[in-house]
C-alpha cells in the first residue's frame, strides 16, 4: 500500500505539470536561462578575477543548479498551497495513506524534477558553454541535488501548510526568493564582500548547498569547510522536514 499511495502521489504531481506548461518552463528551462543569458554575459563583459583560474560560467553552474532545486520546491510548495485553499487537500487526508506518505510522495517528484534539472544543466554547461565538470564527484552532485531538493522543498512546506491567505504566501515565497538568494554565494564569491553580508550568507543554507555544490561541480572549496556546510544542510533538511510533518498533522 505505501508504494501505491506513493507513486499516487507522484502521478497527480506529474498530471499538475502536464496541464500548466509554466510550472515546466520554470522548473526545468528557467535556470537555464540564467546560466545563458546572465552567465554568458557575465563572462564576456567582465573580467572575473575574485578566483584564478575560475572563469565565471564554471562559478555560476552551482548557482544555477542551487536555484533550480530553490525553484522546484517553491513551485510544488504553491501546488500544496492550492490544495489546501481548493479543499483538495482535505480530500486526500482520507485516502488511504498516511501524511508522511503524502509528504513523501510530492518529495520523491519534486527530486525527480530536480535530477532531470540537474542533467539538463550539466549538459548545457559542458557543451555550449565549455565548462569542465569533475565528472569523479558526480556522486556527491547528485547527493547534494537530492537532499538540496528535498530539504527546500520541506522548508517551504512549512508556509504553504502554515499560511492561510494567498497575498501573505506569495510575499513570503517572494522574500524568500531575493533575500535566500542574493543573500548567498550564488552570483559571486563571499571574500570581497562587506563583513555583514558575508555572515548573513555563511548563515544561508543556500549558501550550504551552493558550497557543496561547487566542490561537487569543479572542485572549487576547503574540504573541510564543505564538510560541515553540507552537515549543517542535512540538519536544516531533518528540522524542517519534522516541522513540515508537525504542520501537516495540525493543517487537518
Amino acid at each position: 500500500m505505501t508504494a501505491h499511495a506513493l507513486v499516487a502521489v507522484m502521478f497527480r504531481e506529474g498530471k499538475i505539470r502536464a496541464t500548466n506548461s509554466m510550472f515546466i518552463f520554470w522548473d526545468l528551462f528557467y535556470p537555464l536561462g540564467y546560466l545563458l543569458v546572465f552567465g554568458i554575459s557575465m563572462s564576456a563583459s567582465l573580467t572575473f578575477t575574485s578566483v584564478p583560474g575560475v572563469d565565471y560560467n564554471a562559478f555560476f553552474l552551482a548557482g544555477v543548479l542551487g536555484m533550480a532545486s530553490f525553484g522546484i520546491a517553491s513551485n510544488t510548495s504553491w501546488s500544496f498551497f492550492l490544495d489546501r485553499d481548493n479543499g483538495i487537500f482535505y480530500e486526500m487526508l482520507t485516502y488511504p495513506m498516511s501524511r508522511s506518505q503524502y509528504l513523501l510522495g510530492k518529495v520523491l517528484f519534486n527530486v525527480g524534477v530536480g535530477l532531470v534539472q540537474c542533467v539538463l544543466t550539466l549538459g548545457l554547461a559542458v557543451t555550449f558553454v565549455g565548462v569542465s565538470v569533475r565528472l569523479d564527484r558526480f556522486p556527491l552532485l547528485l547527493a547534494a541535488t537530492i537532499i538540496g531538493t528535498a530539504g527546500w522543498f520541506f522548508f517551504y512546506a512549512i508556509f504553504a501548510l502554515r499560511i492561510r491567505r494567498n497575498d501573505a504566501f506569495n510575499t513570503v515565497t517572494s522574500v524568500f526568493y531575493f533575500v535566500f538568494l542574493f543573500a548567498s554565494s550564488m552570483f559571486y564569491p563571499l571574500d570581497p564582500l562587506p563583513k555583514a553580508v558575508r555572515v548573513a550568507a555563511l548563515a544561508n543554507p543556500i549558501t550550504w548547498q551552493i558550497d557543496v555544490l561547487r566542490y561537487a561541480t569543479i572542485g572549487m572549496g576547503d574540504g573541510r569547510l564543505v564538510a560541515m556546510e553540507a552537515a549543517a544542510f542535512v540538519v536544516f533538511t531533518i528540522g524542517s522536514f519534522v516541522y513540515a510533518i508537525r504542520s501537516l498533522e495540525d493543517a487537518g
